[in-house]
């Protein structure tokens, strides 16, 4: 610090080195204090150097002050000096103040490298990357030499902007401006291309003579994030041979998020063992990794271990357990996970709300999604697009479509997720009409639908059974090349098979370039539902011819086919088959459909002996107890009625006593074999237990408008060719009955 000589020098000496120390010591109130102190001696300052000092305390004490210190350096004619005008600058920078910053700028008249510094590092500190990079090229131009500080932010700058092009330049401005060699700046350029473009990345690192932790964190990190997860996993472990004990949380949050992009749970465990060697389990981010890790791993034991574990754990860590719960479907868990986070005094946020919502549509709690709307509202979360989407979504599992499209119709801004959980709603609640409709309102509105939207669409037009429909789904999906992926185009057989269009079916199930285990599934169900099962049986040859092992729906699908295609014999060999092959998972509804296949033969006797021989930790459900209903109602007398019938009446109205097919199905049974007495107890039954009555329907198409006919129904008379449709229908009964004298003519024969 240069001193002035005049008559006061040795008190303004005295004052100079009290104000130095004190600021050396960041002790700013005494910076003040002495200042203050001086003015009242009479003292002035006379030296420019003192106001950097007392305009640095002014930054952690009072704006207010500052500006005054400001107005005495115009008085004293100090602004023209470049240092003086530097500390002015920094101040209102460091004050929050950029716009008086820049204004003060504007009218230095002397600038160095160290004013742009200044203006360039307050605009990319504080978070304005454009206005900061456009300042950088402006001191440029004027041959400013810019400070490391400021080279990281510009590069961070060009990250946050993801303005690659402008990364590239400054790229090679660092190189000509001898900066390349600073690790810090190398570290920040390898941010950038990380996050753009991981083979830059991996270029630069290359080149780098000196890696840090540092590095190599950035490059891994890169790596896991991106497609090639693999290769951040090389990269750990080549680290962990050069400077393993160097390797700190970072690093292994990156590696751990390697092992959950690619579900390796066996690396991930080998991992964790080097987490523990390190010491570095105490780390929350760590914890809260392994447990997403574990839970994503399908291991909720492992992960519920390490959440047990951490001695500290925040609401991401109670929120990472309580996903892996709901996405494993441990849902009794995860209600108890919810109670101990309620004890625990920790408040549910938006990702606790999102997960709630899934509890909400696995138990179709209506009223808990009401709940969790209101919570909602009352604090604020309707801008959380994940958290709104998901309350549409549980609405209409719920089957509160009406709900569900109110929420919908209220957001101010909806994305492609929004519309397709409000068109998958629609169709789970019945309306696929409507969901069609609001398909073609999305597409007006030129929201561009992803594979998910088509996808929902396609279900839609499925349910719907439409060929028109169909045929119209099906082009879209073939314009947005969409038709020959694996999903989509099993999504497309699956559609055709529903309308009835089996060859339609066999051409999008040709055209899947890459046919799985699915596809052949859904085709051979195809084929099973349209009455083909042979077709079904060589399908299945096929594909073990293929490579591919039948699984449990594939198993499911070739004895569905076998029983609505009436091969008893074949479909009890396949079963035999399944159940000697250890890699067949057999279910409870593999059993039900066996049981569905005997009955519909007539075998009721060999049903009902398939059900007391169900494996351990199986027993009969609806579905099994219906079949044998079922075949009882088609081929029962009297004494079938009053044995296997009864303990199938029985069996179905107590497990599905709310449900009207069970007694509509018990009542025709009873009343099929003359039992007119326990056809009326069982209608009885119906009104004093309040059971809701679904009648069954037909749906006919008729100019483009569907026409749906209800069992009983009175108002049909309005329906387009409603006589012509009538005419046709007793002529089928007539006919029916044809058929059925000539069959008891023949056995009586």
């Amino acid at each position: 610090m240069r001193l002035p000589i005049n008559s006061s020098c040795s008190k303004l000496l005295n004052w100079a080195y009290k104000i130095r120390d004190s600021s050396l010591n960041a002790k700013w109130e005494d910076v003040f204090s002495h200042f203050h102190q001086m003015n009242k001696t009479g003292i002035q300052l006379t030296d420019p150097a003192f106001f950097h000092p007392i305009l640095k305390a002014c930054v952690f004490l009072s704006f207010k002050h500052g500006k005054s210190i400001h107005a005495s350096v115009i008085k004293q004619g100090f602004d023209s000096f470049a240092s003086v005008g530097n500390s002015i600058t920094d101040f209102y920078v460091k004050s929050g103040f950029l716009d008086s910053a820049r204004f003060f700028f504007a009218s230095m008249s002397t600038k160095d490298s160290i004013s742009w510094n200044i203006m360039i590092h307050g605009y990319l500190d504080q978070g304005f990357f454009e206005e900061g990079l456009c300042l950088f090229m402006q001191a440029r131009v004027v041959g400013f030499e810019p400070n490391v500080s400021t080279l990281v932010l510009a590069v961070q700058a060009c990250r946050n902007l993801r303005a690659v092009h402008d990364g590239l330049k400054l790229h090679g401005y660092i190189i000509q401006s001898g900066f390349w060699s600073i690790s810090s700046v190398q570290n920040s350029l390898l941010s950038l291309y990380a996050d753009s473009g991981i083979e830059l990345a991996r270029k630069l690192f290359d080149e780098m003579c000196e890696r840090d932790v540092i590095s190599w964190s950035v490059l891994i990190g890169g790596y896991a994030q991106s497609e090639e997860a693999y290769v951040a996993l090389v990269l750990f472990r080549e680290m962990a041979l050069k400077i393993g004990p160097e390797i700190d949380a970072q690093v292994m949050v990156s590696a751990v998020k390697a092992c959950t992009s690619l579900e390796y749970l066996s690396v991930g465990k080998l991992v964790h063992g080097f987490v523990i060697c390190r010491g570095l389990d105490y780390d929350p981010f760590v914890g809260n990794s392994l447990v997403d890790m574990y839970s994503k791993c399908s291991d909720t034991v492992s992960a519920f271990k390490v959440f047990s574990n951490m001695p500290m754990r925040n609401p991401v860590s109670w929120n990472s357990l309580l996903f892996g719960f709901v996405h494993n479907k441990k849902h009794s868990d995860a209600l108890l996970l919810l109670d101990s986070m309620r004890n625990s005094g920790i408040e549910a946020d938006e990702v606790t709300l999102v997960n709630l919502l899934h509890l909400c549509k696995y138990y179709i709690d209506p009223l808990q999604c009401k709940l969790i709307h209101s919570i909602v509202l009352r604090r604020g979360y309707e801008s959380n697009d994940l958290l709104i989407n998901s309350l549409t979504d549980a609405y209409a599992k719920c089957d509160l479509i009406t709900l569900a499209w109110t929420l919908f119709i209220q957001m101010k801004r909806r994305d492609t997720v929004t519309w397709s959980t409000m068109i998958a709603g629609f169709t789970h609640c019945g309306m696929p009409d409507k969901a069609i409709a609001l398909f073609q309102q999305m597409y007006r509105a030129q929201e561009k639908p992803n594979a998910i939207t088509i996808l929902n669409l396609l279900e839609a037009c499925s349910c719907y059974a439409e060929l028109k429909s169909a045929k119209w789904a099906h082009g879209i999906a073939i314009r947005r090349d969409l038709a020959s992926e694996v999903v989509t185009g099993t999504a497309i057989l699956g559609m055709y098979s529903n309308c009835g269009d089996i060859e339609a079916s066999r051409k999008a199930f040709n055209q899947i370039s890459r046919k799985n285990i699915v596809s052949y599934s859904a085709m051979i169900s195809a084929c099973g539902m349209n009455g083909l099962a042979r077709d079904a049986i060589a399908l299945l040859s096929e594909m073990k011819s293929h490579g591919l092992k039948p699984n449990s729906l594939t198993t499911l699908s070739v004895l569905s086919a076998c029983s609505h295609g009436g091969l008893v014999a074949e479909g009890l060999r396949f079963f035999e088959d399944f159940v000697q092959d250890p890699e067949v998972e057999l279910r409870l509804e593999h059993h039900s459909c066996v049981v569905d296949m005997l009955g519909r033969a007539g075998k009721i006797d060999s049903a009902m002996e398939l059900i007391k021989s169900l494996p351990e930790g199986l027993k009969a459900g609806p579905s099994a107890w219906g079949a044998v209903l079922s075949a009882c109602r088609n081929y029962g007398n009297s004494k079938l009625c009053a044995g296997a019938g009864a303990v199938a009446v029985a069996s179905v109205l107590e497990l599905e006593p709310s449900n009207s097919g069970g007694y509509m199905l018990g009542s025709g049974m009873y009343a099929a074999s003359g039992s007119w007495v326990d056809a009326a107890r069982i209608r009885r039954l119906v009104k004093e237990r309040g059971v809701r009555v679904v009648a069954g329907y037909s749906m006919v198409h008729v100019n483009n408008k569907a026409c749906r006919f209800v069992a009983g129904g009175k108002n049909h008379q309005n329906y387009p060719l409603w006589d012509d449709i009538c005419f046709v229908v007793e002529q089928l009964h007539e006919w029916m009955m044809v058929d059925n004298r000539k069959d008891e003519i023949l056995s009586q024969e």
